[in-house]
């Protein structure tokens, strides 16, 4: 997931801000770190009232529609890093966001988001630099949560303001902020307080909800009763793969396929019965529970050499970053506690007899390979790795015109050999929510010229402009420039669609062939390696540019991953931009704050009874939609309370940390199964159920 998410870049909330105009008191300690802002002058944004104050102590009190404030001297730009201390005086997490306003432009251009734990005091270090748009997800310091940069690059001389402030909440909401100051060099990081936040079984130690694990026995009982569920799907009416026996739309090919009749798409099971594909991601039992740095946090931690417990310590990187990440599975940990040395077994029965008894056809992305062919459950999964190059245009945009890419396209597809006759694959998506994508209007072909590194992309570029203007005079002309010649497009060059109307043509046009080569390459190879399977699309975070659409046709189906309460709006646009495609949600889910985890992820509600009618709603919304094919849930289980790898947090399972279910959500998944085909074939109506959502607290 990621990201992650289409409103960042859209002002939402409200603010008092310092302005250069502004009366402020602000105090200094004696090497100049600035500490205890005094609010004297509030500014109201689109009319709201704002209910914020600092209280004794760097204390603030945050208005729940959001509110933040500005230091004078980050207009400079002289220095690089941003950094505080803060404790969020709450029982759940908080969101925050450093927004920069360019001069001119009401909107926000550029936002970094960042999580933060409740109850514990954090160092935070915002890098400035970040600004050049090139890092979507930097590393944040140890204790801290997720952080994101969303929007497009922002040079100092065009910033008019930079506010530091909260999301918008479902209340007010108390901060203690001190030691606030701007460096040059990376500040000294203070050590993180000694304070126990996570019990021996992974759960948060600070608050406590009905079902929430006490004790090994209580944990053993919970989990053999699961175990005991039968293993089939309830409906009689239902295929051995999920499909529905009603409606028979080919004869099968003995493999998942689609179909459109009478103007809707389906999707077909091996057998050609219809298939509504739905199901969750990331269904393993791998864990990835973040420790390094804070395992004085944990109330429990084994020791490395215990036999027992050994092979659920791992280590990776994040990124390429320098920083190892340390991983400890409490979920395996709690399995081991229930089953003993035979845990992985009986989790895999029981974990996939619960999922058939719900209704969940389906294992999405990121699922453990180890279950495929195994369960009778068909799955989705993910070219394993999505071609690139040493250089890269933008984030990580490859050089879509080399012999690289084309090199790197032939190897990668060869990863689907070994699948590529099994009936239970239903298809494969080329890869996940591309980060260059995540750019607003985002326009490839200034990417190109703007990008130092002489690539393929840039020759092909320049031999483009070339032929289509013939001399250099003609082309200062009609892009209103001063360019001594052709040569002079290889040194870096700075939004020349902005030039005029023509030059924004032109580079819309090259930014089209090289979108239509970065889908037709792969998808090519993959076809000749595997002709069986669908390619699912690229599963994009959102459409940020109508442009994405370029390509489509070399999809089976077309995939989003679509966070919102009711996704008809998104599916509908995907349509509107002319893909004649199924549509399949990749990702989607609902979060509350009553038990679990303490943030809610990219859609909040209010408790667990309402998580359940949330998914209800939104599946059925798919289904009654003409080209809606399925949407797989993210995720199974539970994320850490303290993070995952990039910090996520998320109150989002089906089944929590200790792999109990949540009830209130399978009662609801089972009684949507039931009714899913008669709502997608048009003989039942969708119902909405009513839900409260809350703001999100999400990163």
């Amino acid at each position: 997931m990621t990201n992650v998410e289409e409103n960042c870049g859209k002002e939402s909330g409200a603010f008092f801000v310092l302005c250069k105009n502004s009366r402020y008191k602000l105090s200094c300690d004696m090497e100049g770190n600035m500490k205890n802002l005094e609010v004297v002058r509030l500014e109201r944004t689109k009319g709201v009232e704002l209910i914020a104050k600092e209280e004794s102590g760097g204390k603030f009190q945050f208005s729940k529609e959001g509110a933040g404030f500005i230091l004078p001297k980050l207009l400079n730009g002289e220095e690089r890093y941003l950094s505080f201390l803060i404790q969020v005086e709450e029982q759940h997490s908080l969101a925050m966001t450093l927004t920069v306003y360019v001069r001119g432009e009401s909107a926000p251009a550029f936002i970094v988001r960042f999580g933060l734990l409740p109850q514990v005091q954090t160092p935070i270090v915002l890098d400035l630099d970040w600004m050049d748009a090139n890092e979507l997800f930097p590393e944040a310091p140890r204790g801290a949560l997720k952080m994101v940069c969303h929007g497009k690059r922002v040079a100092w001389q065009e910033i008019e303001k930079i506010v530091l402030g909260t999301m918008p909440c479902f209340h007010q909401v108390k901060c203690l902020i001190s030691d606030l100051s701007l460096t040059e060099e990376y500040p000294n990081i203070s050590k993180l307080p000694e304070k126990i936040l996570v019990d021996r079984f992974g759960q948060s130690a600070w608050k406590d909800w009905s079902g929430k694990i006490k004790d090994d026995e209580d944990l053993k009982c919970r989990l053999n009763a699961q175990l005991d569920a039968k293993g089939e799907y309830p409906f009689a009416d239902w295929s051995s793969y999920g499909g529905w026996k009603e409606k028979k739309l080919t004869e099968g090919t003995g493999y998942f396929s689609k179909c459109k009749k009478e103007g809707r798409w389906w999707l077909t099971d091996p057998e050609g019965y219809a298939f509504f594909s739905m199901g969750p991601d990331c269904v393993g039992a791998g864990g990835d529970c973040r420790i390094d740095g804070v395992e004085q946090w944990l109330a429990w931690l084994p020791d490395r050499n215990d036999k027992a417990f050994s092979a659920m310590f791992s280590k990776s990187e994040r990124g390429g970053k320098k920083n190892k990440i340390v991983n400890f599975s409490f979920f395996q940990a709690n399995l081991y506690r229930a089953f003993g040395e035979s845990w992985r077994e009986k989790w895999e029965k029981m974990l996939c007899r619960q999922l058939k008894n719900c209704g969940m056809n389906t294992l999405g992305n990121w699922s453990d390979a180890r279950l495929f062919g195994r369960t009778g459950i068909p799955y989705v999964t993910s070219l394993p790795e999505f071609p690139s190059t040493e250089k890269n245009i933008f984030r990580d945009f490859p050089d879509v015109f080399s012999e690289e890419y084309k090199a790197e396209a032939v190897r990668c597809a060869k990863a689907l050999l070994p699948r590529k006759d099994d009936p239970l694959m239903i298809g494969y998506f080329l890869r996940n929510e591309p980060a260059w994508a995540f750019v607003d209007q985002l326009m490839l072909a200034d990417e190109v010229l703007y990008n130092p590194k002489r690539t393929a992309c840039k020759e092909a570029l320049i031999k483009f402009l070339a032929e289509r203007y013939g001399g250099i005079e003609q082309l200062n002309q009609a892009w209103n420039a001063d360019f001594e010649s052709f040569s002079a497009l290889y040194q870096p060059q700075k939004d020349c669609s902005k030039r005029s109307a023509r030059a924004g043509e032109d580079l819309r046009e090259f930014s089209k062939k090289m979108l239509r080569a970065y889908v037709e390459i792969p998808a090519s190879e993959c076809r000749k390696v595997d002709p069986n399977h669908m390619i699912l699309g690229m599963r994009w975070a959102w459409i940020s540019n109508p442009d994405l659409m370029v390509g489509w046709e070399n999809f089976d189906v077309f995939s989003i991953n679509c966070y919102a309460v009711d996704p008809t709006e998104k599916i509908r646009q995907v349509v509107d931009l002319g893909v004649d495609l199924p549509v399949l949600i990749g990702e989607f889910h609902f979060g509350a704050l009553d038990a679990g985890p303490c943030a809610t992820g990219l859609e909040g509600v209010r408790n667990q009874r309402e998580r359940g009618l949330a998914y209800h709603n939104y599946c059925e919304s798919v289904a009654a939609h003409k080209n809606g094919v399925g949407c797989h849930y993210f995720q199974c289980y539970d994320q850490f309370v303290l993070g995952r790898f990039d910090g996520e947090n998320y109150n989002i399972g089906l089944f929590d940390i200790t792999s109990c279910a949540y009830p209130e959500m399978l009662e609801q998944i089972k009684e949507c199964s039931s009714q899913i085909y008669k709502i997608a074939d048009g003989e039942v109506r969708k119902c909405k159920r009513d839900v409260e959502s809350i703001p999100m607290i999400a990163y």
